[in-house]
């Protein structure tokens, strides 16, 4: 086990919901956790290991003849996670088709916070308000760590599903969290508290929670997720969150309130769209085409070259054909590793999101990465950042070799 690190106690908390804390207290248990090095350093420290030596000129194998993708100009971009293609539809968590299901996943439009545990009758009176179309109650509480509160949700994966947003929803670290007594927390939350992926918090005479997967979920004040049994063992209380969706501003809060008692709270979450993307995160957009993405990413990284993008896309995955996850764990459209992805996704279509299995983030991203191991420069540099993706000189040659190819093809 590696040597506790712990939060830094100056880390501002950002309030559940503003004028909540009472009402939770009372339904609440609390502990001390501490943090515990995970694996994600060393994954990180793996994929750097061997880096080429300075000034040591890389071996240049007789490239082979590729044949660029023909449908690069017509084919769309996909979203989401394993098995999922343009030509093979969609899958679930389970790695089960879905093509042609209408999964509707989405966040609610309003989340409510209750003194006490929410009838069945009750969430049905909600349900039958004018402009509701979908009720569900899950548990809440919070726990902490080192001594900075962690406002939790434990949910029934399954029925939590179709609450979430769509990239979420797809993203199947989430899912096998959920099922496996981990946990996951709010992508916010890991950046204000210097989180760790992969890192274990350890509660106070109770168990380890691993922290398995970072996702935008989306829910104002929620800083993770867990499973309802694990949420169960912690002490959350049953049923006092109720997430409601309809048409926006249409529902009456009021109504919502009545029903659920004076004490309880009622806030709007925010549409991914309503979000306001960070600067140099969305610069992409969606375009209609794998080969228009590839351009519109290149730009981000000034002297490479669109073919070297596409060439790794189609070596990688097949533009989003095979996502994997791999063999060796990485992920999307352009093969991620957790680690690596961690530190270079970014969100390419400003959809609020930064997810591994969108060609909109993952290709950008690629970008990005390549960009910081010099491949705007050019020749040797572009080599080694092309290495540092893949650390073989076969897939070096093979890359570049089929970049040439697209240049030839689509010029």
């Amino acid at each position: 086990m590696g040597p506790v690190r712990h939060l830094p106690a100056s880390v501002p908390l950002r309030t559940f919901v503003a004028g909540l804390a009472a009402a939770i207290a009372a339904v609440i248990t609390t502990g001390s956790l501490f943090l515990v090095t995970g694996g994600e350093g060393r994954a990180i420290a793996a994929e750097r290991s061997r880096s080429p030596e300075a000034g040591t000129p890389a071996p240049r194998p007789d490239r082979v003849a590729l044949v660029p993708d023909a449908t690069l100009p017509s084919s769309r971009p996909v979203v989401g996670g394993p098995g999922e293609s343009a030509k093979t539809g969609k899958s679930d968590e389970n790695g089960e088709s879905t093509e042609g299901a209408d999964v509707k996943a989405a966040p609610p439009t309003l989340m409510a916070i209750a003194p006490a545990k929410v009838p069945a009758k009750t969430l049905r009176k909600i349900a039958k308000l004018p402009h509701v179309t979908k009720v569900a109650a899950v548990d809440g509480g919070t726990v902490r760590v080192s001594g900075t509160a962690l406002r939790l949700l434990a949910v029934e994966p399954a029925r939590f599903r179709s609450w979430t947003p769509e990239a979420v929803a797809r993203h199947p670290d989430v899912w096998s969290a959920l099922t496996g007594d981990e946990f996951v927390a709010d992508r916010a939350a890991v950046k204000r508290l210097g989180m760790v992926l992969g890192a274990e918090y350890q509660l106070d005479g109770g168990p380890r929670l691993r922290l398995a997967a970072s996702a935008a979920l989306g829910l104002p004040g929620v800083d993770g997720v867990i499973g309802k049994e694990l949420g169960r063992r912690l002490g959350l209380a049953e049923g006092v969150v109720v997430l409601i969706r309809g048409d926006a501003g249409l529902i009456d809060r009021s109504g919502v309130r009545r029903l659920l008692g004076g004490t309880s709270k009622v806030v709007a979450v925010r549409s991914a769209e309503s979000r306001e993307t960070p600067a140099g995160e969305g610069p992409v957009g969606r375009p209609e085409s794998y080969l228009e993405l590839y351009q519109r990413s290149a730009e981000l990284c000034p002297g490479l070259s669109w073919t070297v993008l596409a060439a790794i896309g189609q070596v990688e995955s097949g533009h989003g054909r095979n996502n994997g996850p791999s063999s060796a764990g990485a992920l999307g459209p352009m093969q991620f590793m957790p680690a690596t992805w961690k530190a270079y996704g970014v969100d390419g279509d400003g959809d609020g999101e930064t997810d591994v299995w969108s060609a909109y983030d993952a290709v950008p991203s690629a970008a990005k990465y390549l960009c910081a191991n010099g491949a705007g420069r050019g020749g040797e540099k572009l080599r080694k950042a092309v290495w540092f993706y893949n650390h073989s000189w076969a897939y070096v040659d093979r890359v570049l070799s089929l970049a040439d190819a697209y240049a030839r093809t689509y010029s």
